[in-house]
């Protein structure tokens, strides 16, 4: 039975068992679930093959199967209810301390009007330090924004962004006063991991300007890395002044 099951998979699942020798076998698992999601082909909150379904198509041990589940579980790609399976989760992404929030979402939430200002919006050379966290070549090009979001006309965030253009060729085509780039990336990249830098600083003389604030004024600095299932998409830099701005979080354990 487990054979002509193997033999009845799709033809993807056969490109990626082919691919076993050069990756471990979760890795293999774990992309074709991620490569399901990309492709539209199932949505949020669809439920996922189980742990024995992936073990027989796969030709793999159920705690193989189970790991492929657990790790995409953990970067929140995936939901696991006991008892009932896992299912695809809802299309955001997260750290282990904070949420990721659309910031358009987070203004209109307090019954707030959110605009913005695309400020730079094109192509740049990769500076060495900027190829190691997009884990580019010093040689590729990058795509590189900075937006100026507003909370009813007043200056909350400035967002200085690189991406990854291999990942996301049409970021270019934008118009960042229509949607946020962070919505956007979701859309065409969903985001299966991130990361976060939190510190106090003094914003450049620049960011003041543009955020309306004195060069003394204390500015909370976030410096984001996300990425997709295809590898690092995206480094922001989203500045605000302090009095205007705070993160919060809500765990559960």
């Amino acid at each position: 039975m487990t054979k002509q099951r193997v033999k009845s998979s799709s033809h993807e699942q056969l490109q990626l068992k082919a691919k076993a020798s050069a990756a471990p076998k979760f890795t293999i698992i774990k992309q074709y679930i991620c490569d399901n999601i990309e492709s539209g082909k199932w949505q949020q909150h669809s439920k996922v093959p189980s742990e024995n379904v992936l073990a027989e198509e796969f030709n793999v041990s159920r705690m193989t199967a189970r790991r492929a589940l657990q790790e995409l579980t953990e970067q929140g790609l995936l939901v696991r209810s006991q008892g009932a399976g896992t299912f695809v989760a809802t299309f955001k992404s997260q750290s282990s301390l904070l949420e990721i929030r659309n910031i358009a979402d987070e203004i209109n939430d307090r019954a707030h009007e959110h605009t913005a200002k695309q400020l730079v919006l094109k192509s740049v050379e990769v500076s060495e330090e900027i190829a190691i966290l997009l884990n580019l070549k010093t040689t590729d090009k990058v795509f590189y924004s900075e937006v100026l979001h507003l909370e009813n006309n007043e200056p909350i965030q400035l967002e200085q962004r690189f991406v990854n253009s291999a990942l996301v060729p049409q970021y270019l085509q934008q118009d960042f006063t229509l949607t946020t780039p962070h919505e956007f990336l979701s859309s065409v990249a969903p985001l299966t991991e991130a990361t976060h830098e939190v510190e106090a600083v003094l914003a450049t003389s620049d960011a003041c300007k543009l955020l309306d604030i004195t060069e003394t004024t204390p500015c909370l600095q976030v410096k984001r890395r996300t990425w997709s299932s295809q590898g690092v998409v995206s480094l922001a830099t989203l500045t605000s002044p302090g009095s205007k701005y705070r993160l919060g979080g809500h765990l559960v354990f």
